[in-house]
């Protein structure tokens, strides 16, 4: 028998605040956080960092000469790894790193090819510092750790992924504590462009633009927002346990196309799937929907919902009609809330969806689930420790 695997520190930071509280607060609120920007030359809906975390973002870039030249994405990561260790008495030189992104260091990818095409000639910090590596590596030499530094893309599930890794080395004995999560700044001209062409970005004109588990929308309402997500893992219980990963998950499918899913979702089926079994439970009290806000994927992942659980529905929500997708982040964004409801035993409403049953009298079990393009899909059952 595997020892439990614990959550024994979260943070992030994105729209909804950079501490617990304040990320509560936003979610108790129920108010969608989407700001007009102009960015290259159109306006678009975005959910960004506050200038409270901007300027703690300015600071931090301004402590260390070599962060000058860094991508914003580190820079975010950097700052959440920060926050989840702030509180703890975790022994940071002893933690292993894994912290993904799914688009990279998008800004500097912009900027150095834009040079490149003027110029014909780019600066030599355009290899070092557009490498997906810069992200774990950056963290560790903040944070002092001397573990192990793992970076990855897998899409819009990355961070669940990274969190799957940790599972895996702690189980093996391979590592004493895991940072996992997930980190993306791609609130740039060319990222937009290309959900644009992918007519999954959001048209809509009022203040929700991401009808995220709108299940009889027409038209895709995809928003993107800037953030990062990281979380502790460690083996066993403590008195530093905010929620046991009771059960995981994740499947694949064949796709037909680069973004499509299959009408039932078949890899979030599995994923789901596997994660019950593992966790030698039939349901749970509730799920944490990926539902990115596009027509086809929130449609199918209910889909998959409904064929696994059938007549045992669980409470659904999901935050992204609130804060938009914020790709690699969004699955450990997704894990924060899950966590906070079981803390404070409150379930958290979709506006765009009615749930046909009430909470229980206590919450004790929440799946969370995380789609990435290239049919890949991720689920974590927590529950409390």
């Amino acid at each position: 028998m595997h020892a439990p695997i614990s959550i024994s520190a979260i943070a992030s930071v994105s729209a909804l605040g950079d501490s617990p509280k304040e990320v509560w607060e936003s979610y108790l609120s129920k108010k969608p956080l989407f700001v007009k920007k102009k960015i290259g030359s159109q306006e678009v809906f975005v959910t960004e960092i506050s200038a409270k975390i901007q300027k703690a973002l300015t600071q931090l870039k301004a402590s260390n000469p070599s962060y000058k030249t860094l991508d914003r994405t580190v820079l975010l990561a950097i700052l959440a790894s920060k926050h989840a260790l702030q509180n703890t008495d975790l022994e940071k030189q002893s933690l292993d790193i894994n912290i993904g992104s799914s688009r990279g260091a998008t800004s500097l990818f912009e900027k150095y090819h834009t040079d490149f095409l003027q110029t014909g000639k780019v600066s030599p910090f355009t290899s070092p510092t557009t490498t997906l590596g810069n992200i774990s590596s950056w963290v560790s030499q903040e944070l002092g750790a001397k573990g192990l530094q793992i970076d990855q893309s897998v899409t819009c599930s990355t961070a669940m992924h990274a969190l799957l890794n940790g599972i895996a080395w702690l189980q093996a004995d391979m590592a004493q504590g895991f940072l996992v999560g997930g980190s993306e700044a791609a609130l740039t001209p060319f990222t937009i462009a290309q959900m644009q062409a992918l007519k999954l970005y959001s048209k809509a004109a009022h203040d929700s633009p991401c009808e995220s588990m709108g299940f009889q929308k027409t038209k895709n309402t995809m928003v993107l927002g800037e953030a990062a997500a990281v979380a502790v893992l460690e083996k066993g219980i403590s008195t530093r346990t905010l929620a046991v990963i009771k059960g995981y998950g994740f499947g694949s499918e064949i796709i037909s196309h680069n973004s499509s899913i299959t009408q039932n979702a078949n890899s979030i089926q599995k994923a789901m799937k596997m994660a019950l079994k593992k966790a030698a439970i039939k349901t749970v009290d509730a799920i944490i929907m990926h539902a990115p806000g596009t027509v086809k994927g929130d449609v199918a992942e209910k889909n998959a919902i409904d064929i696994l659980f059938k007549e045992k529905q669980p409470l659904l929500t999901s935050n992204k009609w609130m804060v938009g997708h914020t790709f690699a982040a969004s699955g450990m964004l997704s894990i924060e809330m899950a966590i906070y409801m079981l803390q404070h035993n409150k379930f958290i409403e979709n506006p765009f969806y009615s749930n046909p049953r009430d909470l229980p009298s206590t919450l004790k079990t929440v799946l969370v689930n995380a789609v990435g393009f290239g049919g890949n899909a991720v689920s974590i059952i927590l529950c409390r420790p």
